[in-house]
């Protein structure tokens, strides 16, 4: 991981403005109050008999931890956001706001910081949306305070 760009991709985020609508951006996806930027992506695990998968596993943790201890120097220590009762809520009916009903189906936890001096959240994140699809570390910004 190259730990620069992605800190680099954070600042960025951090003062760019949030999208009304939503698209697609040079970094990845925005909505209505989020921007969700994909720092780094896998290769995908068709052919895998869960080895390799593991390990990648492991290492997109072991780099979201890492990334997460540059951001903890910066802004204190994160909140560590489990996103599986959100899941769950949403197949109760409940409406749950975006970004965060997106993200409970892909990114198990969040470590979450409420930036200094402004209304938003970033969040860093290990998504895989099924085990043979690649795994992608994300910086989520966000306006929309967690559920």
């Amino acid at each position: 991981m190259d730990i620069a760009r992605c800190l680099t991709t954070i600042d960025l985020l951090c003062t760019r403005d949030l999208h009304p609508e939503h698209g697609r951006t040079d970094a990845g996806t925005s909505g209505p109050g989020y921007l969700v930027a994909v720092l780094q992506t896998s290769g995908e695990f068709w052919e895998d008999d869960g080895t390799e998968r593991d390990e990648t596993a492991a290492q997109y943790e072991h780099d979201r931890d890492g990334l997460a201890e540059r951001l903890t120097a910066r802004w204190g220590a994160p909140q560590i956001f489990s996103l599986a009762s959100l899941f769950d809520r949403i197949m109760a009916d409940e409406d749950i706001p975006e970004p965060w009903a997106l993200l409970s189906n892909h990114v198990p936890d969040l470590h979450l910081w409420r930036l200094p001096e402004t209304e938003r959240w970033l969040a860093l994140g290990v998504s895989q949306w099924d085990k043979e699809l690649p795994f992608q570390l994300i910086a989520v910004i966000t306006d929309v305070d967690p559920p």
